[in-house]
């Protein structure tokens, strides 16, 4: 690639027509480097691996595999749309296409057929106005960031003279800010009791830097005295909870700051218990506020783990053992099951932590709040499509016979679809789903479970699909299953594991499921023979294949179907199409190709040599479905085009066979015409 190219900014044009993308290209190619794609699967394929290089989408509405709507949802659903603007083109003109487009978030609109001018312009503006978003967006995300640390800065200073005093080192303030967030995140995940945005969590992991400032009024000698307190000091000792709060509630300032009322709790109720027999106000359960029930938790975890004037540190292990086993006071189930759950990691996060700073997700996550309405109630209309896609999936599941399933490591949960947990008679939710013993044990043997983890574990993000067959018991019968599943990864610099999604598969009655699917995709309903699509493609195929031999496309009508139709009803005139139908399969031959293409139209390939020409063909074909049914007399009109004279074009021959058959159909029933007699005809006409 040159760097005239690199410099370039890169437009994908998504059309199914080759003319199409031409015109386009040509339009702007001056300006842009063009890649293409000539239909929506393509082109989902090019915006994942090249999201990033792209400054816009043309998208084209109807395309073969996957249409322009199919792209759009895509987009949604990865968020790409947000990054990369998509500009739809189409020669629909109803109002309902343009209108669906926008609300799946195109940027603009362009019928056919093309104006340069306006295409250009709208190209450059869409362009143009993305580029500024973005700028805007960095700057704001930018000045959050820098409001984020200044904030911070000054609560980790006053933290910090508190912490200077009290004789540790400013690390305490920053194990709680942590502890807090990632206890509230954990929280987050595992119930819905207690809701929380990322603006919020940061909110509170931020205030329980200021949970001990009441310490500040607390005589030094009882602060670092090295021995066990008298109950007159610890009485002392204990006021730094309310006179924290006070000095947050004297403030002539900011009283109705989020943070302030936040900081307030924390510091007022930080060492109340679950129980009640905390202080100082002896609150209980869930009238501790949650913000304070964490960092209390945080707190004592800290205290066990570090070392103070009085005390050597506990190791990490013993700390959560003393907490979980209750001997540190009394705590929410939910929070104690939140630092069991997240003590493997608990010390890595607390040594790679830096203060003072927010991470790169927490800015995003906090810029979308800033720049949408706040407690905006998700409308009724997002929370029925919602609910139809859950339902979307669950019937597809059903009608699939696919037990669909995803396992993520952190926490260890498997969750499995409504469908699949009827299916193997287990609930949709499993906690530490491989431990031994578990429920899973009863489906799989347990040599199966750990060949698979193993295999599973040895993934890569490169090659994350696995496909493991076994035996299962499904519904009390042993079954061989195929497991297959994609491998999920971080998306840190050093990508880690984290789970796998994936389906189980009845092996033998997915092959019979795959060959019926198939079937109704290429035949037709009523008759068994090719519909006409997939007749088409094999007969290009053939073509293609056997370019040497020669053959004639026939195109044959059933005479009187709608004579028969009005005098012995619908029913009947079916009965003669399914007739003459058996008649056609029992005529043609292996390398011959047999289609209904509608009503009673038929299409046919079959072979033509030296020594039996066109007509001759035709009369073989005529002859088998030709005769008496049910006192009915059968006769079919037949057209045909022959590759000898007009070559292996598929289009051209049906063009040929099209022509005679308008010409036999002229002449009366049961005629036969062939399109090279026609032309020859009318070529002496003229003559």
């Amino acid at each position: 690639m040159s760097k005239e190219q690199e410099l370039k900014q890169k437009i994908l044009i998504v059309d199914d027509s080759e003319m199409n993308r031409a015109i386009l290209t040509d339009m702007l190619e001056s300006e842009y480097e063009i890649i293409e794609a000539e239909n929506g699967v393509e082109a989902v394929e090019i915006i994942k691996e090249r999201k990033a290089e792209l400054s816009l989408i043309l998208l084209d509405i109807v395309m073969p595999k996957m249409d322009g709507f199919g792209v759009l949802e895509v987009m949604n659903k990865r968020d790409w749309i947000e990054d990369v603007p998509v500009i739809m083109i189409s020669s629909e003109s109803g109002a309902a296409p343009v209108k669906r487009a926008y609300e799946m978030g195109i940027s603009d609109y362009i019928s056919r057929p093309f104006d340069s001018t306006v295409v250009h312009r709208r190209v450059v503006n869409t362009i143009m106005l993305y580029a500024k978003q973005k700028k805007l967006a960095a700057l704001v995300m930018e000045q959050i960031d820098e409001n984020e640390k200044q904030s911070a800065l000054m609560i980790d200073i006053l933290s910090h003279i508190v912490e200077f005093r009290n004789g540790e080192s400013g690390l305490h303030v920053l194990h709680i800010r942590i502890l807090t967030e990632q206890i509230l995140r954990y929280l987050d995940q595992i119930t819905d009791k207690y809701s929380f945005t990322q603006e919020e969590i940061t909110l509170i992991s931020t205030a329980s830097a200021l949970h001990d400032i009441g310490k500040i009024s607390i005589p030094g000698e009882i602060l670092n005295k090295p021995g066990r307190l008298t109950k007159e000091e610890f009485d002392t000792m204990k006021t730094h909870t309310t006179i924290g709060a006070e000095m947050l509630e004297n403030l002539a300032f900011h009283q109705d700051e989020p943070l302030v009322k936040e900081a307030h709790a924390i510091c007022r109720w930080h060492h109340e218990r679950y129980d009640g027999k905390g202080y100082p106000d002896g609150l209980k359960g869930d009238d501790i506020p949650i913000s304070a029930q964490v960092v209390a938790l945080a707190d004592v975890y800290d205290a066990l783990t570090s070392e103070r004037v009085y005390k050597k540190a506990i190791p990490h292990e013993e700390a959560v053992r003393m907490i979980c086993n209750g001997e540190c006071g009394t705590f929410n189930p939910l929070i104690l099951k939140c630092l069991n759950d997240i003590a493997d990691v608990l010390p890595q996060k607390l040594k790679e932590s830096t203060p003072g700073r927010t991470n790169e997700q927490e800015l995003q996550e906090i810029l979308e709040n800033k720049l949408q309405p706040k407690d905006a109630p998700a409308s009724e209309r997002t929370l029925q499509l919602l609910e139809r896609e859950r339902m979307k999936c669950s019937f597809y599941a059903s009608m699939s016979d696919e037990i669909q399933f995803e396992y993520t490591l952190f926490p260890p949960m498997l969750t499995l679809s409504d469908w699949g947990a009827k299916r193997l008679e287990l609930p949709e939710l499993i906690m530490d789903p491989f431990q031994e013993g578990g429920p899973l044990y009863s489906i799989v043997d347990k040599g199966d479970i750990v060949e698979f983890l193993r295999i599973l574990t040895d993934t890569t993000p490169e090659k994350p699909v696995v496909k493991y067959d076994c035996k299962a018991n499904i519904s009390g019968e042993s079954r061989w299953v195929r497991i297959v599943c994609q491998s999920m990864w971080s998306f840190d610099d050093e990508s880690r594991f984290t789970g796998a999604i994936g389906k189980v598969v009845d092996i033998h009655e997915s092959r019979m499921r795959m060959d019926a699917l198939e079937q109704m995709a290429s035949h037709d309903a009523m008759t068994s023979l090719l519909n006409y699509d997939y007749a088409k493609k094999q007969i290009q195929d053939l073509l293609r294949e056997r370019s040497g031999e020669e053959y004639v496309l026939m195109l044959m009508d059933v005479d009187g179907i709608k004579k028969a139709n009005i005098q012995k009803g619908r029913e009947f005139g079916d009965k003669i199409l399914i007739h003459v139908a058996d008649r056609i399969k029992e005529a043609v031959g292996a390398n011959e190709i047999a289609s209904r293409i509608s009503g009673d139209e038929f299409l046919l390939l079959t072979t033509c040599d030296m020594d039996m020409d066109m007509d001759r063909a035709a009369s073989r074909i005529a002859q088998a479905v030709e005769g008496e049914y049910e006192g009915y007399r059968i006769s079919v009109c037949i057209g045909m085009a022959g590759t000898r004279h007009m070559g292996t074009n598929y289009n051209v021959l049906f063009h040929g066979a099209d022509a005679a058959l308008r010409a036999a159909k002229k002449n009366g029933p049961g005629q036969r015409e062939n399109y090279q007699n026609l032309i020859s005809t009318r070529a002496e006409d003229k003559l």
